[in-house]
């Protein structure tokens, strides 16, 4: 495996990486290796479903934030969930976590490493691996902004003249921010996201060997699920894209050869907002690339196809999905602590279409960022909302509102792969207008912080629309995960009943089959069934003969006798 390590850095550095630079990184990877000794879960199966939330979700008047959340997530969270995805829980300037200060504490208000040891007695974790860029207020800045030597190439200075029309940009900010050093010169510095998120130089030795450091820190606390942050955007090469390139990928291979070596098991999930074709690459080959790939066309899709009442191209999307192999899978969510991404809908829907989904949600109360293309012009990328109030008009009443959001997670529970569900979505919000206005930013709509007393008697009172949401969501993870048929790896089959009713057959190898059905539209439908018998799983009833009526928005799922 080290030939394998060694091969992958040649490719990426050449001579540039000397033998006292091998010999570093051999040092740490062998420290790690030595340190860890739990073993990793081998794969994944119809139970591994994983919350997403802030470590900091919850406050408790006296107390550090992640006590707070593993009491509620005991109480609350634990028989529903495998895995707790942390988003980025270390010291932070901006963007709620992902402009890091030190990759390698807790954020001092959350608590300390202990307290992530004392969560993982109750589940699975998955960290934030914030590998693109770091906080411009990180000491790690602060020695290349004071010329400390073996800085001097951590950040990427670049000439304001150079022609930089071709790279991708994600955001309507500036690429380049001028920075001044400890001498009095001014630097032009790559800043991907805002000027506070500097982007590091993968081109430098020495970085790579630091953000490996931070890579095996993560393993040996314990993290068994590591999500790649902005992953596409690490490697630069100015006159072109900057997004994609080869050594990003091959950045990744080594990333994953490292890990397989100190703690087998590990899954790496890219993180990459962008069209599905450019998304799946990062599977690489399917043996030597990311595990799991973030499933960014299932959320507006379902989106769309609620809105439209026409699940025809969310099925023929579906029905095009291919793994690479048995060793990869989907990283299926519909919310997160981001907004709906639109640049995954291209080349799936023109773009009259999406422009008036957008228009649509906008009506309803949606926010939207935007972003600059190389030809000047503007285009949203990413809708902000709450999924549940994404799903609805203003108008609906809750039992419309309930229905249609059971219907959406209903889907994500039936794809292959593995669902992600957001705290926001299993908690009920609703949008945080307020939010938005205190903090100034149109992410802050999706990303409310609570105390845990407050959540803890809106979930106990029966006529609340977070209680109801809570129960009807748990209850049907409860039925997936005691189901082999939606083990993440089992056969799926994609068909259409007219342009409403979605179905998905998932089939296990030993010959469980469950049939679901979703009446994406708010009329009720009847359709013919070659099921004669079975069990409807989330009701528990028989089903018997062959024609099946579905009220609106309503889900089926039907176990074959």
């Amino acid at each position: 495996m080290n030939a394998k390590i060694k091969n992958l850095i040649r490719f990426v550095y050449g001579k540039s990486f000397s033998d006292v630079h091998w010999n570093v990184l051999l040092k740490k990877i062998d420290k790690a290796v030595a340190v860890i000794t739990e073993k990793r879960k081998a794969g994944w199966d119809e139970k591994d479903i994983v919350l997403i939330t802030y470590a900091d979700q919850f406050s408790g008047a006296g107390e550090k934030a992640l006590p707070v959340f593993t009491r509620f997530y005991n109480e609350w969270l634990s028989h529903s969930f495998s895995h707790v995805h942390l988003l980025p829980f270390y010291p932070w300037s901006s963007d709620d976590g992902f402009s890091v200060i030190d990759y390698h504490a807790v954020a001092p208000e959350s608590g300390t490493w202990n307290d992530i040891a004392e969560l993982k007695k109750s589940t699975n974790l998955m960290f934030d691996f914030v590998c693109n860029h770091m906080s411009a207020k990180s000491q790690w800045f602060a020695h290349y902004l004071n010329q400390t030597p073996g800085y001097e190439d951590f950040f990427i200075s670049v000439d304001p003249q150079t022609d930089l029309s071709a790279v991708t940009r994600p955001r309507a900010l500036p690429l380049l921010t001028p920075f001044t050093l400890h001498d009095g010169t001014v630097r032009h510095l790559w800043t991907t996201f805002s000027e506070d998120q500097v982007d590091l130089n993968f081109a430098s030795p020495q970085v790579l060997i630091a953000m490996v450091d931070v890579l095996l820190h993560y393993l040996v606390e314990g993290a068994s699920y590591i999500r790649l942050d902005a992953v596409g955007f690490m490697w630069k090469t100015p006159g072109t894209s900057c997004i994609h390139l080869e050594k990003t990928h091959r950045l990744i291979q080594l990333f994953r050869a490292i890990t397989d070596v100190v703690a087998p098991g590990t899954v790496l999930i890219t993180e990459t907002n962008v069209p599905h074709k450019d998304n799946i690459s990062y599977f690489g080959d399917g043996e030597n690339e990311a595990q799991m790939v973030y499933q960014f066309s299932l959320p507006p899709l379902v989106l769309h196809a609620v809105h439209c009442q026409d699940v025809q191209v969310l099925c023929r999307w579906a029905a095009s999905l291919t793994l690479p192999s048995q060793q990869t899978t989907w990283f299926n969510f519909l919310a997160s602590h981001d907004g709906i991404g639109l640049n995954p809908l291209r080349g799936i829907l023109p773009e009259s279409e999406i422009l008036a989904l957008v228009e649509t949600l906008q009506r309803e109360g949606a926010l939207v960022n935007w972003k600059n293309n190389p030809d000047g012009t503007r285009s949203p990328y990413e809708i902000n909302v709450t999924y549940l109030d994404a799903l609805s008009p203003k108008a609906s009443d809750d039992n419309q509102r309930i229905a249609r959001f059971i219907l959406a997670h209903a889907v994500l529970l039936s794809f292959p792969g593995v669902p992600a569900v957001y705290i926001q979505s299993i908690l009920g919000s609703r949008n945080d207008y307020a939010g938005v206005e205190r903090l100034g930013y149109n992410r802050a709509i999706n990303r409310k912080k609570y105390s845990a007393g407050e959540i803890d008697s809106e979930l106990e009172d029966k006529n609340n629309l977070r209680h109801k949401i809570y129960h009807q969501l748990s209850n049907l993870i409860a039925v997936r995960r005691a189901e082999k048929a939606f083990h993440p790896d089992s056969q799926s089959i994609y068909e259409t009943a007219g342009e409403h009713v979605f179905k998905i057959i998932r089939m296990a190898d030993h010959g469980e089959r469950i049939t679901a059905l979703f009446n994406f539209s708010d009329q009720q439908q009847n359709i013919h069934s070659s099921i004669e018998t079975g069990r409807e799983l989330i009701t528990g009833n028989d089903i018997n003969g062959t024609t099946l009526t579905l009220n609106p928005w309503q889900v089926m799922w039907i176990k074959e006798n």
